[in-house]
């Protein structure tokens, strides 16, 4: 066999496996081991798996990892996320279908801090749904309001899926967060547009029988629920702050956020000893689950350039005249339908490094191929039948009356919102890389 044919039946082979529920890190190292050895020797697939575990985790850059899932997991524990809610609620509760525009504000604001969907969308799964539906909202609106709108924890920085491709894509992670920004307040801003036209357009899709309740907070001051936003504000002031002033790396900044929020539950008195070793091993669970599924990311690409495989897809490509937005049309499509049935993070690390190098041919700006390409695997934690935020909202409800089914009808809105804003992106790449490049 040549080398192509070796490439194409690995993956083939890896696509296989996970499709019969062998986990994708798992796939990707046998694989490639079985493949290196089949072009190779054995040894020299043994000195690979060596060589990519040392240059793939030997960075000090990969410690941004468990740094960020830390912090995002003592956020949760500190309970910001209820109080960032509170003070959105205040803010919207003289508009049509306002709750639902707090969920999407307090979204936006928590996912700057976490980078974490599933854990916005478990957080908002208990502190949004109840107090919708106590309002009159009917169930598949207020779980697809927390659903659809808990993506921005992957896009508005800081994002582990930012951190993932700027790996794979050797881009710094810095500058991906900051490109970042832009994106993730337009997709935020479209959600909102989304809930005020569906007020006035559909408004049995948001409210059942009777009109919506105003949500009231008149026990509150406008200076306590002020008081309420600020430590999640210093936060974001702490890390977002120094990470685009300069003055920190990405993964200095992961240890001050962390240290910042470990002060911050600490002072809410959230954390007792038994929470903070179980914030620890999540940590620890999470973190390496990443790592190792970039190892054996970096072994994968290994094999894929030994085989010549994403050299000779580059020349197909290039011989079928495509133009770069044919090209493009046709890797948000493969993107988006892989997220009905792979996780985000598979998807990235099965296809970027194919694609990468086609991208390069075409002379595409890799950062913003990163933006369009984070925004497209995120409609996949949206879609059936995969869609983890939609099962993490209703493992989180734990509510009969409101069955998965519902919920995919309840964020089908935002997923066509998303599709929207996606192809702004693809259109306007400036949207992507101006503050990128700017600081």
């Amino acid at each position: 066999m040549s080398g192509i044919e070796i490439g194409i039946a690995a993956v083939v082979l890896m696509l296989a496996l996970i499709y019969f529920g062998m986990h994708i890190s798992i796939a990707l190292m046998l694989v490639s081991f079985l493949a290196i050895s089949t072009l190779r020797n054995s040894e020299l697939a043994t000195r690979m798996v060596a060589a990519a575990a040392n240059d793939s985790l030997g960075s000090y850059l990969y410690g941004v990892v468990p740094l960020f899932v830390l912090m995002g997991l003592l956020v949760v524990i500190s309970g910001v996320g209820r109080d960032t809610f509170d003070v959105f609620q205040w803010l919207t509760r003289r508009i049509r279908g306002g709750l639902g525009l707090a969920t999407v504000g307090a979204n936006g604001i928590f996912a700057s801090i976490t980078g974490i969907s599933v854990a916005s969308a478990a957080v908002f799964t208990k502190v949004a749904v109840p107090e919708m539906r106590r309002h009159g909202y009917t169930p598949k609106f207020a779980v697809g309001v927390v659903a659809g709108s808990s993506v921005l924890g992957m896009l508005i920085p800081p994002s582990l899926l930012m951190i993932v491709y700027g790996v794979l894509a050797e881009q710094s992670v810095g500058r991906m967060f900051i490109a970042g920004i832009i994106p993730g307040i337009l997709l935020a801003l479209t959600f909102c547009v989304t809930i005020v036209l569906l007020s006035y357009l559909r408004p049995a899709f948001m409210r059942q029988g009777t009109e919506i309740v105003k949500a009231e907070t008149a026990d509150e001051s406008p200076l306590a629920l002020g008081l309420k936003l600020m430590p999640i504000l210093a936060l974001m002031l702490l890390v977002l702050g120094g990470l685009y002033s300069g003055f920190f790396t990405p993964t200095e900044a992961g240890g001050v956020g962390a240290c910042g929020a470990l002060l911050l539950a600490l002072l809410k008195r959230r954390l007792s000893p038994a929470k903070f070793y179980q914030v620890l091993g999540e940590t620890g669970h999470v973190a390496v689950s990443i790592l190792f599924l970039i190892l054996a990311a970096s072994l994968y690409s290994r094999m894929l350039a030994l085989t010549g495989l994403p050299m000779a897809i580059a020349q197909w490509v290039t011989a079928l005249e495509l133009t770069a937005y044919h090209f493009l049309f046709l890797y948000l499509l493969v993107v988006i339908l892989m997220g009905c049935i792979i996780d985000s993070v598979s998807i990235m690390l099965i296809v970027l490094p194919i694609v990468l190098p086609i991208a390069q041919f075409f002379g595409m700006d890799l950062i913003w191929f990163g933006v369009i390409t984070v925004v497209a695997v995120e409609i996949g934690l949206i879609t059936p039948p995969f869609g983890i935020s939609v099962y993490t909202v209703n493992a989180a409800l734990n509510d009969r009356s409101v069955p998965v089914k519902e919920i995919f009808k309840g964020v089908a809105p935002f997923f066509a919102a998303m599709l929207v804003v996606l192809f702004l992106l693809a259109l306007f790449p400036v949207l992507s890389t101006y503050l990128a490049y700017r600081y």
